[in-house]
């Protein structure tokens, strides 16, 4: 069975993006949670990981790093999931606001970090206005131009939906976040999926 290296839930956006991934996929995977900023943590985590980081995938004697990373070799080990979108364009899609969360967003990463046991702390959105406007537009665009097939920014759950999870929580954290129709509609719909549930009151826990 394949084994997921995570961190603290609560504070481990990166974790949750393949943990969820799998999970809302119905993939078979057995769970290692290492806690974060601790004497051991550091060498605890080079057991599993070469990039002494989280996540980490374990297949046999192979070990999978980064988020981006575990996805595709996921959505390859596992084609009947149809992990990323069926048609040339929605995938090529897909898979650019998949990179561009992976990649971009520093100001939201920096001043509202992931953390589900704080809800509605309200803060202000200086400083990460363009963040928030950036992600509401790839939001309302993916679902009117692609999601037609299902409630997911693709219609079916992919890959996408997986990368931009934690931002829904953090606008659960931090907001209310003014958001257009179809975005408001996709935020509400992931932040009750039972899997981010599952992940949100084992970090409430911690």
């Amino acid at each position: 069975m394949l084994t997921l290296v995570i961190g603290d839930k609560n504070l481990s956006s990166w974790s949750l993006r393949p943990w969820l991934l799998m999970k809302a996929s119905g993939i078979a995977f057995s769970e290692r949670l290492v806690r974060l900023d601790r004497p051991e943590t550091k060498n605890e985590i080079a057991k599993y990981s070469p990039s002494g980081r989280v996540p980490c995938l374990i297949d046999g004697e192979t070990a999978i790093w980064d988020s981006l990373s575990i996805a595709e070799y996921l959505a390859e080990k596992f084609p009947e999931k149809r992990l990323w979108p069926e048609t040339p364009e929605a995938r090529a899609i897909a898979r650019s606001v998949s990179a561009e969360m992976h990649s971009g967003f520093q100001a939201l990463r920096s001043f509202w970090p992931m953390n589900f046991s704080r809800e509605g702390m309200r803060h202000m959105t200086y400083g990460i206005g363009a963040d928030i406007a950036r992600i509401a537009e790839i939001w309302e665009t993916s679902r009117k131009s692609f999601g037609t097939g299902g409630p997911f920014l693709f219609g079916r759950f992919s890959v996408a939906d997986a990368m931009y999870a934690p931002v829904v929580s953090r606008f659960q954290t931090y907001g209310p976040v003014k958001l257009p129709p179809l975005a408001d509609e996709w935020r509400a719909m992931m932040w009750s999926l039972p899997a981010m549930q599952e992940w949100g009151d084992g970090a409430r826990m911690e």
